[in-house]
């Protein structure tokens, strides 16, 4: 029972609860990249390089005809599959390059509240007690 316990307490964090948003959501944003460099970028870059699916670009290793489909070259044998590691690659990039620009965002959001933070002055300390009776106690005898 007392791992148990522990473990309720442990997922109920807050710290936990956010991490496993921010991975479905990540999760959900790697699709939509996917999707961006397999649907809409790489078609237009296979179609400058002679208009076939760039995902199937391949060197054939077992004197496979070129003309073949990747599966159909992995079928016959080893290919280095070029075109779909790029396509990869690229799906990287892009995302690296979004998580990055989001990081910066929240860091000049933080920069900025700690701007506002140091231009409102801050409260004075009140004074402790002993130095209030040393005063009163110096302007007594002075009197």
């Amino acid at each position: 029972m007392g791992m148990m316990q522990e473990f309720k307490s442990f997922a109920a964090q807050g710290n936990v609860i956010d991490l496993a948003v921010g991975v479905i959501i990540g999760a959900a944003f790697g699709k939509i990249v996917d999707s961006l460099v397999g649907d809409i970028v790489m078609p237009v870059i296979g179609k400058i390089f002679g208009g076939l699916d760039f995902a199937n670009y391949y060197l054939p290793l077992n004197g496979q005809a070129s003309s073949m489909t990747l599966v159909e070259a992995k079928k016959a044998g080893a290919v280095l599959a070029y075109g779909n590691f790029l396509t990869i690659s690229l799906n990287f990039i892009i995302l690296a390059f979004i998580i990055f620009q989001m990081v910066r965002l929240v860091n000049l959001m933080k920069k900025k509240d700690a701007a506002v933070a140091a231009a409102v002055p801050a409260e004075p300390a009140p004074t402790p007690e002993d130095v209030v009776l040393l005063r009163e106690i110096r302007d007594a005898l002075k009197k």
